[in-house]
């Protein structure tokens, strides 16, 4: 049977969710999309506070090799040119803390050399490590040019201590990187998704390593996908939450929720893990899901409001501190109020490194958000002890907040913004297809050879599309190709 001739209800409107319902839609079937909150985005969600006159969210960024992602992002800009852009940058920059001066910087960032060497001048000159640190970076680096290992037993922690890895180095690279992308520790994470991370961003080509930045609240910037996907025709359902699914005689199945029962050819499941073991618990067959073997992990955000820009960087990541990465949305937001979304493997139409846009008359304020990946102490601190440390902190960077006068500030804890990709856990990974005929399974949380984000939600919605029409991968975006050497190195 195909798309077209089939119903479909698809449970949960984040990223896996809408993802499954726009690929399903586009190859005309019909579908209903469930969701049990009233904005859609899953973890991937911005509110207004209700005490500041704000909308805020917990930062996401992605990599230009996030390449189901952007095509998501594309489709729905395409039919909708007011879409909001990404804001695309080729250089990291990394600051260590100083009390009395500006901190000092190190910049990452491709040059004419081919890949694997496109960061290599910028990162031998890159002043926060010594000789020996980078030797030490370069050899560990070397395992993951050919790709990175098939299996997860291994934790990062054991691979650092295996190739030698210089304590600085350990601080000052692999730490912020691990901690910015996994959100976790060396010892909670595999080494074939932290391996996973650095083949793909650092030694596969210079565009898979771009960094890319949402220029708008995320439920405003998932807001043009939901548009195209009711144009697709999807029947979208917010504030419906699904109370139970039943198997019916036809094959089909029975979805119960506060307003109406619905029937379906089948269903794809696409909210988060326990919320899909819920529903999955009361089936025959065996529960694929065991929420026991998942670990999540937390992110806590800072957000200030100064009455003037504290900084000319528009992101960075700060070294040697609780805070990880420092986000200037304000300058972000302004910098992209006319940028495009194009491919990462484009080059014309980027705004990467793009001089300032005209400033508006906010120009002269700081929105500025903090973050602290992996932030399990924090859950237990106060809003005001997480407030204060983080305001010491920024000030060993950028001193000049002691002149700047703090308008408003807020403090997002997400205990559950992703999981952990332990080692071992791939096991423990539902497949999208399960012992139920016509019953399928989305979510970052499946067995997607990706890590807990939003690339590896939309593939999973993707994959459960491709699953429910019998055509795999069909829905899949084509992976960013290596570039350089690494065409005759990589696997």
């Amino acid at each position: 049977m195909t798309s077209a001739q089939q119903d479909v209800v698809v449970i949960g409107a984040g990223t896996a969710g809408l993802a499954a319902a726009v690929a399903l839609a586009s190859d005309g079937a019909r579908v209903t999309l469930l969701e049990r909150r009233p904005f859609i985005g899953g973890r991937a969600y911005s509110y207004p506070h209700p005490a500041l006159s704000e909308t805020i969210d917990s930062q996401h960024v992605i990599l230009g090799c996030c390449t189901n992602f952007t095509d998501l992002i594309q489709q729905a800009s395409a039919t909708r040119p007011a879409a909001a852009p990404i804001r695309w940058y080729d250089t990291l920059t990394f600051l260590e803390p100083s009390g009395t001066s500006a901190p000092r910087q190190s910049r990452i960032h491709p040059t004419h050399l081919p890949a694997p060497f496109h960061n290599t001048l910028s990162f031998l000159s890159a002043p926060m490590l010594t000789l020996r640190d980078k030797t030490a970076i370069a050899a560990g680096l070397t395992h993951f040019l050919r790709g990175y290992p098939s299996t997860d037993e291994e934790p990062f922690a054991a691979w650092l201590r295996r190739t030698h890895q210089t304590d600085r180095a350990i601080r000052h690279f692999w730490e912020p990187i691990v901690a910015g992308t996994l959100n976790d520790t060396f010892d909670r994470c595999s080494t074939k998704y932290a391996g996973k991370v650095f083949h793909e961003s650092f030694l596969r080509s210079p565009q898979g390593g771009r960094l890319g930045i949402p220029a708008a609240p995320l439920s405003d910037f998932f807001a043009p996908i939901l548009a195209h996907a009711r144009a697709l025709g999807v029947d979208v359902r917010l504030t419906s939450a699904a109370n139970a699914i039943v198997p019916t005689p036809s094959g089909g199945w029975r979805i119960t929720t506060p307003e109406a029962t619905l029937e379906a050819d089948a269903i794809i499941l696409a909210t988060n893990l326990r919320e899909a073991h819920r529903l999955l618990t009361p089936l025959p067959a065996p529960n694929p899901i065991d929420p026991e073997k998942f670990v999540s992990a937390p992110i806590t955000t800072i957000h200030l409001w100064y009455d003037r820009e504290i900084t000319d960087l528009d992101h960075a990541v700060l070294l040697d501190t609780r805070i990880q990465w420092l986000f200037h949305k304000s300058r972000i937001r302004r910098h992209a109020e006319k940028a495009q979304v194009p491919h990462p493997s484009q080059t014309e139409g980027w705004v990467a490194n793009a001089p300032p846009a005209t400033p508006s008359d906010s120009s002269h304020a700081s929105y500025i958000e903090l973050v602290i990946s992996a932030s399990w102490p924090e859950l237990s601190l106060t809003r005001e002890q997480i407030l204060a440390s983080a305001l010491r902190e920024l000030e060993l960077f950028f001193p000049q907040v002691r002149t700047a006068t703090l308008l408003k500030s807020a403090v997002l804890k997400e205990a559950r913004a992703t999981f952990s990709v332990t080692p071992s856990l791939d096991a423990h990974r539902p497949a999208q297809t399960t012992a139920h005929p016509n019953l399928y399974l989305a979510g970052d949380y499946t067995a997607t050879d990706w890590p807990s984000t939003m690339e590896g939600a939309i593939r999973s919605g993707r994959l459960a599309a491709g699953a429910l029409t019998n055509t795999p991968t069909r829905f899949l975006a084509r992976e960013l190709p290596p570039t350089g050497l690494m065409r005759l190195l990589t696997k």
